[in-house]
């Protein structure tokens, strides 16, 4: 046996593989980020054995629905039958992907799956779309009321949560709100798990119908309740639908 042969071989069995076993290939999860947010929202999200592929939010069309723009991020997705996890606002646009291509599963966080889950939370600040008139600068800075409303709980949270809102992309703030405003989709789309907070304001749980309710948690529970949360969704991936 020559040396790669040996090497090969030693490998193998450090790794508990058969030699000239192939590893198994990672399943690929899109994630789709809340409003305003990116990546590090899921920075405590735990889902070992899955490769995970970050959907970029682009530039919306004057007045583009949430399906046409859910249409256009689609060039993100490789997989004909991919898995879709979306928090908030990403959830809402996950479930517009869903209704175009098969997918294998799909998991709401925090999220809406049909505009009657919305219903609790229409008040007059949608009512009036007062998020058109409310001035840029306000909408990117830190504050103790953004903390409360989003359930951003401990040091780190808040931290987080000052970056995410100081980078938010003003213009496209106000594209989501209106698109959210005019959603109406009534349509759930299969294989899905919605997973909600018991203490959420953004989108309160008394409207929506969750399989999965979190004690205590709030809109941006991802980072503070992330250990059950990372449970849940592995239970679901590891499931054959």
């Amino acid at each position: 046996m020559n040396y790669f042969a040996t090497l090969s071989l030693c490998l193998s069995l450090m790794a508990g593989q058969p030699a000239g076993a192939r590893l198994p290939k990672q399943e690929t999860v899109y994630l789709f980020s809340g409003l305003g947010a990116d990546y590090r929202v899921f920075s405590q999200l735990a889902l070992p054995g899955y490769r995970l592929v970050h959907i970029q939010w682009i530039r919306p069309e004057k007045d583009e629905s949430m399906a046409h723009y859910a249409t256009r991020l689609r060039s993100q997705i490789a997989d004909p039958h991919p898995v879709l996890i979306g928090l908030s606002f990403g959830g809402m646009i996950a479930v517009e992907v869903a209704k175009q291509v098969p997918a294998r599963k799909v998991v709401l966080i925090s999220s809406a799956k049909t505009r009657s889950d919305l219903a609790a939370g229409s008040n007059f600040f949608f009512k009036w779309k007062l998020y058109k008139y409310i001035p840029g600068y306000l909408l990117q800075q830190p504050n103790f009321v953004a903390n409360n409303l989003f359930g951003a709980e401990t040091a780190s949270d808040k931290e987080l949560l000052g970056a995410i809102l100081e980078d938010t992309d003003v213009s496209f703030f106000r594209w989501a709100m209106d698109s959210i405003v005019h959603w109406d989709n009534e349509t759930i789309p299969p294989h899905l798990i919605h997973i909600h907070g018991t203490a959420d304001k953004i989108i309160p749980f008394k409207a929506v119908k969750a399989d999965y309710a979190i004690e205590g948690g709030g809109h941006l529970m991802i980072l503070n309740r992330a250990d059950i949360i990372s449970r849940i969704v592995l239970d679901f991936l590891d499931t054959s639908s």
